[in-house]
Order: C-alpha cells, then sequence, then structure tokens
C-alpha cells in the first residue's frame, strides 16, 4: 500500500464498517498491548535490536511534523539519532483501543505522550494508529501514523 490515499480511504470508512473494539480480556487485545509495549520499551530503552524486529520491510510511517517515511532503514537511523536517550514515550491510560482486521492483523490507536529528556519537556497527549499484520514470523508493524 504505497498510496497513502488508500489508507486514508481505510481510516475514514472504519466507523462506517462496523469495526468495533475487542474486548480488553480478549487474547488480542493482550497481544497488540504487549506489542506497543515491547516496541515503545524498546523506543525508551534504545534497544534497536528488539525495535528493528517489530517494524516491518515495507513500513510506512505518517507523521504530522515530520512527513512520511518509508524506508525501514532511514526510520531506524532517525531513531537511533534522534531518540535514543533522548526521548522517553509514555501511553496514555485507558485510551488503548485494538481493532481486529479480518485476515490481515488489528488496528491499534490511543493517545500517548513524549518527554524530552534533552530539554525536560513534556509533550500533550498526541493521538496514534498503528496497523499491524499477523505474519508467520509474527505481528509486523506496518502503518504508524502520529500525530502531535
Amino acid at each position: 500500500m504505497k498510496n497513502p490515499t488508500n489508507l486514508l480511504w481505510i481510516l475514514l470508512l472504519l466507523p462506517l464498517i462496523g469495526v468495533a473494539q475487542v474486548s480488553e480480556d480478549s487474547k488480542l487485545y493482550k497481544e497488540i498491548l504487549a506489542i506497543d509495549s515491547a516496541l515503545f520499551g524498546s523506543y525508551n530503552n534504545c534497544n534497536l535490536a528488539t525495535h528493528e524486529a517489530l517494524i516491518s520491510e515495507d513500513l510506512e510511517f505518517y507523521h504530522d511534523k515530520g512527513g512520511l517515511s518509508t524506508s525501514k532503514t532511514e526510520y531506524m537511523k532517525a531513531l537511533k539519532e534522534n531518540i535514543c536517550n533522548k526521548v522517553q514515550r509514555t501511553l496514555t491510560p485507558g485510551t488503548f483501543e485494538v481493532h481486529e482486521i479480518a485476515g490481515f492483523g488489528a488496528i491499534s490507536l490511543g493517545k500517548h505522550s513524549f518527554h524530552n529528556l534533552v530539554e525536560d519537556s513534556h509533550s500533550e497527549p498526541s493521538k496514534f494508529i498503528t496497523i499491524l499484520k499477523d505474519t508467520p514470523k509474527g505481528w509486523k508493524i506496518t502503518r504508524v501514523i502520529s500525530l502531535h
């Protein structure tokens, strides 16, 4: 899905097609929450190997301030240079949702905030959407939308 318009249509149509959030007690919710925790545990602790293992080779990362990134290599380089030991992410309690996408995987969304350790500043909670694909090698993060 290299065409951003396709992703936009999917996200706009989700409420219309009745995709309901899965229960917080469900196996899927717990799996996706564990992936989010692993992703941002590795983000917060600069564990690049763990972080990279969770990211799909065909990553599309949409950032409202930074633009679109379609290179996993460039994404990892930016993480190493701009985030490691400089920024920490916190999930906003009570905002995490998981929606199953039949035959593909899941979408997680919620709010999170960031602590800039260099400037000692904290962001207001902002929205994120993560699309995850269930692959034979485990869950892979394929698309991310991060709004600040």
